[in-house]
């Protein structure tokens, strides 16, 4: 009697050994991962343009696991491509990608300019789009997997947030259309949509919204919350937990736009 095989699962059911590449590693979300998928003792790769701290992280990491570190801008063409060979020559091969650098200026749509939109699709999304064509054939080697950090303004885009709202649905788009081709070639692909998390940037929009509270920062957030009607402010190790799990347990999870924002999405 022959016994079929089940599929061969897209990744790996563990992360111990995995090599992964995480950009925007230096603060924030970006740091959280790289801790959480250092606690799994994956091996790492960080990216980000400052150095001097992304050495901390780095250093952080060392505790439990192996960390390089690759300070660019990977808005220049070149540097995506540069950090793959990066990760090639520390480690040999590369299981995991993690596009979570990227930011976008805020403000009037009328008063933003053609530098400032460039500018905002110059990182998050060339920058992910180059860094993914670059790993592509290591990461269809290893049936590895690719978690795009994207934010819900690509979901529920606002007046204010005209740039941001488009590289993110553009990102988004961009996420299932590689899904399918990961489907073909044996590479998950999935994407977290972060809600309001407490950053470096969340903490600029708290302290002006805090001016008028008399500089209470803890108000000013409460305010917010509220606002937004959500359940609480994230913190950035709720993304870290989300994203070793999918990238762990979740292999059933392919083309995935998850939205990890307290309930701030209100639409279907």
């Amino acid at each position: 009697m022959t016994i079929s095989q089940p599929p061969t699962p897209l990744g790996s059911p563990t992360l111990a050994g995995k090599i992964a590449i995480v950009t925007g590693a230096s603060r924030g979300i970006g740091r959280a991962i790289a801790l959480r998928l250092a606690r799994e003792r994956t091996k790492l790769v960080l990216a980000a343009r400052d150095e001097a701290a992304l050495a901390k992280v780095v250093a952080e990491v060392a505790a439990v696991s192996e960390a390089t570190l690759f300070p660019a801008d990977l808005r220049s063409p070149d540097a995506p491509a540069a950090l793959v060979s990066a990760g090639i020559d520390a480690y040999g091969a590369i299981d995991i990608i993690v596009n979570n650098a990227g930011a976008t200026r805020r403000g009037d749509f009328l008063e933003l300019t053609d530098a400032d939109w460039i500018d905002g699709f110059a990182l998050k999304f060339f920058g992910s789009v180059r860094l993914l064509r670059a790993a592509w054939p290591h990461l269809k080697q290893r049936r590895g997997s690719v978690l795009n950090i994207i934010g819900v303004g690509g979901r529920t885009p606002g007046a204010e947030f005209t740039i941001g709202g488009s590289v993110n649905g553009a990102f988004l788009t961009f996420t299932k259309a590689l899904a399918d081709l990961g489907v073909r070639d044996g590479v998950q692909v999935n994407a977290i949509n972060p809600g309001f998390v407490r950053t470096d940037r969340m903490r600029g929009w708290l302290e002006t919204e805090a001016a008028g509270y008399g500089g209470d920062i803890e108000f000013a957030a409460e305010q917010m919350v509220k606002r937004a009607h959500i359940v609480r402010m994230g913190e950035p190790e709720d993304i870290a937990n989300l994203a070793a799990f999918i990238l762990s347990q979740g292999r059933f999870l392919q083309g995935s736009l998850i939205d990890m924002d307290g309930g701030q999405t209100k639409t279907v």
